[in-house]
């Protein structure tokens, strides 16, 4: 299953086209798309047999798929190329910040440079879609409502800055959380512990990696995170990016004004930006 955000309208992919699931649902289920995961269980059953009209989807009117998450809890050196590149030993323990909501942004468009050296950060993006707590490492799966592209934009001189670093502050500029272009179920994919991710710079190819190489697997972050706070129905989850950030090349390389910034995942689609100079 595959749902997307169409100018603030939740619309659920079926066939070869979409349809507005407010509309087809007859007001069963709300037009907007964050309050779907309150109730993701009745909602996927729904969709199952869902029918109605096809809409036109404009790739110019989509939004996040996750417009508003209470909760943005992100994993850092979570590739071994990333660690290495960063300077820094495999993590035993996954290292954890949050993204400010405020920070959320849609898959396409042009995103503000801040002063200060700003990096990318391709991710993977897991949605969730029941309440866990507690959660086992075997369960983890069960609570994911879907999969997402992400893109973990960083001003490197905040977010290193002293005397303490200001990861969380130096990640949530507005915009520095792009998300879509929609949100995919697990069930999609052939092995959604596998899956290709990557992004370019201008047309040139800054990453590349899989998901295999995570060092803790979306179920390993979910059982541990989940073992010291509540993850809510929609919280996002960004699991780490591979090698290849500008930070850990020679010489350091840094987004700039008017450069196009294209990001992807397997079986989920791509994020496209242009970088701007207020």
């Amino acid at each position: 299953m595959r749902t997307a955000n169409v100018a603030g309208r939740l619309v659920l992919r079926k066939d070869d086209g979409w349809i507005d699931v407010e509309r087809a649902s007859g007001g069963r289920f709300a037009a907007e798309p964050q309050e779907i995961f309150e109730r993701w269980d009745e909602f996927q059953a729904w969709a199952e047999g869902a029918e109605g009209p096809s809409v036109a989807v404009d790739e110019s009117d989509l939004l996040s798929p996750v417009p508003s998450p209470r909760q943005i809890l992100a994993v850092g050196l979570n590739y071994r190329d990333h660690a290495d590149e960063s300077g820094f030993a495999v993590p035993e323990t996954p290292p954890v910040f949050t993204k400010f909501v405020s920070s959320v942004t849609g898959p396409y468009g042009d995103i503000t440079l801040p002063d200060g050296s700003v990096d990318w950060e391709v991710e993977l993006v897991a949605v969730i879609g029941r309440h866990a707590w507690q959660v086992s490492r075997d369960e983890a799966w069960e609570h994911v409502a879907g999969l997402t592209v992400g893109q973990d934009l960083s001003e490197r001189e905040l977010q290193l800055s002293g005397p303490v670093p200001q990861f969380s502050l130096g990640k949530s500029h507005p915009g520095f959380a792009p998300l879509g272009p929609c949100l995919v179920t697990p069930d999609e994919f052939g092995n959604r512990d596998d899956l290709e991710l990557g992004c370019s710079v201008n047309g040139e190819e800054v990453q590349k990696g899989r998901t295999s190489q995570l060092i803790f697997s979306v179920p390993d972050l979910i059982a541990r995170l989940s073992g010291v706070l509540p993850l809510l129905p929609g919280d996002v989850i960004f699991t780490g990016t591979p090698a290849g950030v500008g930070m850990g090349r020679t010489p350091k390389r840094f987004l700039a004004d008017g450069d196009e910034l294209v990001s992807h995942v397997e079986g989920i689609g791509t994020l496209r930006h242009r970088l701007v100079r207020a």
